[in-house]
Protein backbone atom coordinates (compact mmCIF):
# COMPACT_ATOMS: atom_id res chain seq x y z
CA UNK A 1 0.00 0.00 0.00
CA UNK A 2 1.37 3.51 -0.94
CA UNK A 3 2.47 5.20 2.10
CA UNK A 4 -0.23 6.88 3.95
CA UNK A 5 1.45 10.61 3.82
CA UNK A 6 1.71 10.81 0.01
CA UNK A 7 -2.00 8.55 -0.53
CA UNK A 8 -4.50 10.89 -2.14
CA UNK A 9 -6.79 11.79 0.93
CA UNK A 10 -9.90 10.02 -0.50
CA UNK A 11 -9.61 6.82 -2.73
CA UNK A 12 -12.85 5.56 -4.61
CA UNK A 13 -11.73 2.04 -6.12
CA UNK A 14 -13.88 0.36 -8.46
CA UNK A 15 -17.23 1.07 -6.49
CA UNK A 16 -20.24 -0.87 -7.52
CA UNK A 17 -23.66 0.26 -5.73
CA UNK A 18 -26.69 -1.81 -6.55
CA UNK A 19 -30.27 -1.37 -5.13
CA UNK A 20 -32.00 -4.53 -6.03
CA UNK A 21 -31.81 -4.85 -9.60
CA UNK A 22 -30.28 -0.76 -10.01
CA UNK A 23 -27.06 -0.71 -10.46
CA UNK A 24 -25.98 3.38 -9.64
CA UNK A 25 -22.11 2.78 -10.19
CA UNK A 26 -20.38 0.07 -11.67
CA UNK A 27 -16.55 0.51 -11.43
CA UNK A 28 -17.03 4.09 -9.86
CA UNK A 29 -13.25 5.88 -9.49
CA UNK A 30 -11.90 8.53 -8.13
CA UNK A 31 -9.03 10.21 -6.35
CA UNK A 32 -9.15 13.40 -4.47
CA UNK A 33 -5.72 14.81 -3.46
CA UNK A 34 -4.92 16.61 -0.25
CA UNK A 35 -6.64 20.87 -0.57
CA UNK A 36 -8.51 20.51 -3.49
CA UNK A 37 -11.93 21.68 -3.40
CA UNK A 38 -14.01 18.68 -5.43
CA UNK A 39 -17.40 19.25 -6.93
CA UNK A 40 -19.90 16.46 -7.41
CA UNK A 41 -21.70 16.88 -9.88
CA UNK A 42 -24.65 14.43 -12.03
CA UNK A 43 -28.11 14.18 -12.94
CA UNK A 44 -30.89 12.60 -10.82
CA UNK A 45 -30.55 9.15 -9.87
CA UNK A 46 -26.16 9.45 -10.37
CA UNK A 47 -26.02 8.52 -6.72
CA UNK A 48 -24.13 11.47 -5.50
CA UNK A 49 -25.34 11.74 -2.10
CA UNK A 50 -24.61 7.55 -2.05
CA UNK A 51 -21.02 8.18 -2.46
CA UNK A 52 -20.94 10.76 -0.15
CA UNK A 53 -22.67 7.82 2.14
CA UNK A 54 -19.99 5.48 1.22
CA UNK A 55 -16.92 8.09 1.95
CA UNK A 56 -18.00 8.59 5.38
CA UNK A 57 -19.26 4.60 6.21
CA UNK A 58 -22.92 5.38 6.89
CA UNK A 59 -23.32 2.42 4.07
CA UNK A 60 -20.87 0.08 2.56
CA UNK A 61 -21.25 -0.80 -1.85
CA UNK A 62 -21.53 -4.03 -3.42
CA UNK A 63 -18.24 -4.00 -4.15
CA UNK A 64 -15.11 -2.03 -4.36
CA UNK A 65 -13.14 -0.04 -1.52
CA UNK A 66 -13.23 3.09 -0.32
CA UNK A 67 -9.95 4.79 1.40
CA UNK A 68 -9.16 7.33 3.18
CA UNK A 69 -5.94 8.85 4.42
CA UNK A 70 -4.21 6.02 2.54
CA UNK A 71 -6.15 3.56 5.06
CA UNK A 72 -9.82 1.36 3.69
CA UNK A 73 -12.40 3.11 5.20
CA UNK A 74 -13.34 -0.39 7.61
CA UNK A 75 -9.45 -1.79 7.97
CA UNK A 76 -7.85 -1.78 11.55
CA UNK A 77 -9.42 -2.29 14.80
CA UNK A 78 -12.26 -0.20 15.78
CA UNK A 79 -10.53 2.08 17.66
CA UNK A 80 -8.27 2.45 14.47
CA UNK A 81 -11.50 2.96 13.12
CA UNK A 82 -12.76 5.89 15.05
CA UNK A 83 -9.61 7.39 14.56
CA UNK A 84 -10.31 7.97 11.27
CA UNK A 85 -13.43 8.65 11.31
CA UNK A 86 -12.56 12.10 13.48
CA UNK A 87 -10.40 12.70 10.77
CA UNK A 88 -13.68 14.15 8.91
CA UNK A 89 -16.19 16.23 9.37
CA UNK A 90 -19.85 16.38 7.31
CA UNK A 91 -22.49 19.20 6.65
CA UNK A 92 -25.73 17.51 5.75
CA UNK A 93 -28.15 19.03 3.38
CA UNK A 94 -30.70 20.02 6.03
CA UNK A 95 -27.95 20.69 8.48
CA UNK A 96 -29.78 17.96 10.76
CA UNK A 97 -28.67 19.42 14.39
CA UNK A 98 -30.05 18.08 17.19
CA UNK A 99 -33.41 19.93 18.08
CA UNK A 100 -33.43 19.05 21.80
CA UNK A 101 -29.69 20.82 21.88
CA UNK A 102 -28.86 24.43 22.27
CA UNK A 103 -26.33 25.83 19.44
CA UNK A 104 -23.45 25.42 21.85
CA UNK A 105 -24.64 21.42 22.91
CA UNK A 106 -24.49 20.63 19.06
CA UNK A 107 -20.85 21.93 18.90
CA UNK A 108 -19.88 20.84 21.76
CA UNK A 109 -21.54 16.69 21.12
CA UNK A 110 -18.85 15.10 19.59
CA UNK A 111 -16.19 16.91 21.94
CA UNK A 112 -18.03 15.45 24.85
CA UNK A 113 -18.58 11.79 22.72
CA UNK A 114 -15.20 11.50 22.13
CA UNK A 115 -13.50 13.17 25.42
CA UNK A 116 -11.00 14.52 23.24
CA UNK A 117 -11.03 17.60 25.48
CA UNK A 118 -11.74 18.33 29.18
CA UNK A 119 -14.87 19.55 30.41
CA UNK A 120 -13.98 22.99 31.52
CA UNK A 121 -12.07 24.04 27.86
CA UNK A 122 -15.40 22.32 25.87
CA UNK A 123 -17.27 25.54 26.42
CA UNK A 124 -13.95 28.02 25.22
CA UNK A 125 -13.53 25.36 21.90
CA UNK A 126 -17.63 25.82 21.39
CA UNK A 127 -16.84 29.84 21.36
CA UNK A 128 -14.03 29.46 19.24
CA UNK A 129 -15.88 27.24 16.38
CA UNK A 130 -18.47 29.69 16.49
CA UNK A 131 -16.44 32.63 16.22
CA UNK A 132 -14.72 30.52 12.94
CA UNK A 133 -17.91 30.47 11.03
CA UNK A 134 -19.08 34.37 12.19
CA UNK A 135 -21.44 34.07 14.86
CA UNK A 136 -21.00 34.74 18.52
CA UNK A 137 -20.35 33.11 21.87
CA UNK A 138 -23.76 34.38 22.69
CA UNK A 139 -25.64 32.45 20.04
CA UNK A 140 -24.74 29.37 21.73
CA UNK A 141 -27.77 29.07 24.43
CA UNK A 142 -30.33 29.51 21.25
CA UNK A 143 -32.49 26.64 20.14
CA UNK A 144 -32.16 25.11 16.50
CA UNK A 145 -35.49 26.30 15.73
CA UNK A 146 -35.21 29.98 17.09
CA UNK A 147 -31.97 30.09 13.70
CA UNK A 148 -32.51 31.03 10.55
CA UNK A 149 -32.13 29.00 7.56
CA UNK A 150 -28.38 30.51 7.31
CA UNK A 151 -27.84 29.95 11.05
CA UNK A 152 -28.42 26.46 10.69
CA UNK A 153 -26.03 26.07 7.86
CA UNK A 154 -23.11 28.06 9.85
CA UNK A 155 -23.80 25.86 13.01
CA UNK A 156 -23.89 23.04 11.49
CA UNK A 157 -20.43 23.46 9.70
CA UNK A 158 -19.31 24.88 13.04
CA UNK A 159 -20.26 21.32 14.65
CA UNK A 160 -18.61 19.63 11.02
CA UNK A 161 -15.52 21.27 12.55
CA UNK A 162 -15.17 20.46 16.09
CA UNK A 163 -12.62 17.92 15.86
CA UNK A 164 -10.16 20.28 13.34
CA UNK A 165 -10.97 17.33 10.46
CA UNK A 166 -8.73 17.37 7.59
CA UNK A 167 -11.84 16.63 5.21
CA UNK A 168 -14.99 18.17 4.78
CA UNK A 169 -17.32 16.87 2.99
CA UNK A 170 -20.69 19.27 2.31
CA UNK A 171 -23.94 18.40 1.06
CA UNK A 172 -25.82 20.96 -1.06
CA UNK A 173 -24.50 23.41 1.20
CA UNK A 174 -26.01 26.54 0.09
CA UNK A 175 -29.67 24.93 -0.66
CA UNK A 176 -32.46 26.72 0.66
CA UNK A 177 -30.68 29.82 1.32
CA UNK A 178 -31.31 33.38 -0.86
CA UNK A 179 -28.53 34.41 -3.17
CA UNK A 180 -26.99 36.87 -0.96
CA UNK A 181 -26.87 33.98 2.40
CA UNK A 182 -25.30 31.97 -0.33
CA UNK A 183 -22.78 33.70 -1.38
CA UNK A 184 -21.91 34.59 2.00
CA UNK A 185 -22.21 30.95 2.80
CA UNK A 186 -19.31 30.24 -0.02
CA UNK A 187 -17.22 32.97 0.87
CA UNK A 188 -17.13 31.57 4.43
CA UNK A 189 -16.54 27.99 2.79
CA UNK A 190 -13.66 29.62 1.01
CA UNK A 191 -11.90 31.67 3.72
CA UNK A 192 -11.63 28.05 6.14
CA UNK A 193 -10.45 25.97 2.93
CA UNK A 194 -7.55 28.52 3.48
CA UNK A 195 -6.91 29.10 6.87
CA UNK A 196 -7.14 25.58 7.78
CA UNK A 197 -5.71 23.35 4.66
CA UNK A 198 -8.95 21.58 4.34
CA UNK A 199 -9.95 19.35 1.59
CA UNK A 200 -13.84 19.97 0.56
CA UNK A 201 -15.88 17.70 -1.32
CA UNK A 202 -19.35 18.66 -2.30
CA UNK A 203 -22.72 17.92 -3.50
CA UNK A 204 -24.14 21.01 -5.54
CA UNK A 205 -26.83 21.82 -8.11
CA UNK A 206 -25.91 25.01 -7.39
CA UNK A 207 -23.95 26.68 -10.51
CA UNK A 208 -22.71 29.42 -8.50
CA UNK A 209 -21.21 27.50 -5.57
CA UNK A 210 -19.76 25.02 -8.04
CA UNK A 211 -17.70 27.99 -9.92
CA UNK A 212 -16.97 29.96 -6.73
CA UNK A 213 -15.51 26.60 -4.96
CA UNK A 214 -14.67 24.01 -7.24
CA UNK A 215 -10.81 23.50 -8.05
CA UNK A 216 -12.12 19.87 -9.81
CA UNK A 217 -15.55 19.05 -10.77
CA UNK A 218 -16.50 14.93 -10.91
CA UNK A 219 -19.22 14.47 -13.69
CA UNK A 220 -21.22 11.39 -12.33
CA UNK A 221 -22.82 9.85 -15.64
CA UNK A 222 -23.46 6.24 -16.97
CA UNK A 223 -22.48 4.88 -13.64
CA UNK A 224 -18.96 5.98 -13.49
CA UNK A 225 -16.89 9.55 -13.14
CA UNK A 226 -17.41 10.18 -16.44
CA UNK A 227 -15.20 13.44 -16.05
CA UNK A 228 -13.03 14.77 -13.45
CA UNK A 229 -11.12 18.05 -14.44
CA UNK A 230 -11.20 21.74 -13.94
CA UNK A 231 -14.27 24.05 -14.57
CA UNK A 232 -12.80 25.14 -18.10
CA UNK A 233 -12.04 21.64 -19.12
CA UNK A 234 -15.13 20.57 -17.39
CA UNK A 235 -17.15 22.85 -20.16
CA UNK A 236 -15.53 21.64 -22.71
CA UNK A 237 -16.78 17.55 -22.52
CA UNK A 238 -19.26 17.06 -25.71
CA UNK A 239 -21.61 15.14 -22.82
CA UNK A 240 -25.65 15.52 -23.09
CA UNK A 241 -25.66 15.78 -18.91
CA UNK A 242 -22.58 18.82 -19.76
CA UNK A 243 -24.84 20.68 -22.15
CA UNK A 244 -27.80 20.62 -20.18
CA UNK A 245 -26.43 20.95 -17.14
CA UNK A 246 -24.30 24.01 -17.63
CA UNK A 247 -25.48 25.26 -21.48
CA UNK A 248 -28.25 27.34 -20.06
CA UNK A 249 -28.91 30.79 -18.71
CA UNK A 250 -27.87 30.14 -15.31
CA UNK A 251 -24.56 28.72 -16.38
CA UNK A 252 -23.58 31.61 -18.62
CA UNK A 253 -23.96 33.96 -15.74
CA UNK A 254 -22.06 31.52 -13.37
CA UNK A 255 -19.51 31.12 -15.61
CA UNK A 256 -19.37 35.29 -17.17
CA UNK A 257 -16.22 35.29 -16.32
CA UNK A 258 -14.59 32.49 -18.09
CA UNK A 259 -13.48 32.93 -22.05
CA UNK A 260 -16.80 32.85 -24.61
CA UNK A 261 -15.20 29.86 -26.72
CA UNK A 262 -14.89 28.01 -23.00
CA UNK A 263 -18.78 28.10 -22.94
CA UNK A 264 -20.61 25.41 -23.46
CA UNK A 265 -22.83 25.09 -26.78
Amino acid sequence: MMNAAAAPILALRRIVTRFGDNVVHDGLNLCVERGEVVSLVGGSGTGKTTLLRHIIGLTRPAAGEVELFGEPLFSGSLAAQRARRRRFGVLFQQGALFSAFTVGENIAFALRETRRVRDTEVQDLVALKLHMVGLTPEQAHLMPAELSGGMIKRVALARALALEPELLLLDEPTAGLDPARSAEFVALIQQLHRALGLTVILVTHDLDTLAALSSKIAVLAERKVISYAGLQETLQLDHPFIHHFFGGEAGRRAFAHLNPETEPA
